[in-house]
């Protein structure tokens, strides 16, 4: 296997639930010209005030070594774990899909639904809006459908992902 690979990698990141650590982090990205391909953060513990941001990247090893060691050095960062390849994980998106159609086009559209088990979350004579949840691969192949079916917009959460079995982060 190829060492210097670009692969995509979910790094958690636990961190102070305060004013300007976002933006810290996000900063951290640019200036060194890493991309975020999804980005979620959220507060996870409001008791001890800890949020969990969730960072989708890509890079060789060398690149999300370096990325998950200067983020450990950020002051509010608690803990960083890259869950491609320190441990099992579940990751899952959600995203809101608006399409637009008449007969046949409508008709395709609902039974498309069905089959990736998105539910109709709003329903005109004219459009549906879809919600799905799934790995970020099912997303992306369910918009891809709904494309050429009338496809107007499409919304989604970014990955939000936890490592698998009894351990917490």
């Amino acid at each position: 296997m190829d060492e210097q690979a670009i692969a995509t990698h979910t790094i958690s990141v636990l961190v102070d639930n305060e004013a300007g650590v976002l933006a810290r982090v996000i900063g951290l990205f640019s200036g060194r010209g890493y991309n975020i391909e999804s980005l979620t953060v959220a507060e996870i513990d409001q008791t001890d005030h800890m949020s969990r941001i969730t960072i989708v990247t890509n890079g060789t090893p060398q690149v999300i070594e370096q990325i998950k060691a200067q983020l450990g050095r950020l002051v509010p960062v608690h803990r960083v774990v890259d869950l491609t390849v320190e441990c099992e994980s579940v990751e899952r998106e959600l995203a809101l899909v608006k399409v637009a159609g008449k007969g046949d086009a409508r008709v395709e559209a609902l039974r498309l639904s069905e089959a990736f088990r998105a539910r109709v979350v709003d329903a005109t004579p004219e459009s549906f809006i879809f919600e799905i949840t799934g790995n970020s691969e099912k997303i992306d192949a369910f918009i891809d459908l709904m494309t050429p079916l009338g496809l107007q917009e499409a919304s989604r959460t970014g990955v939000a992902a936890l490592s698998r079995g009894p351990e917490a982060m």
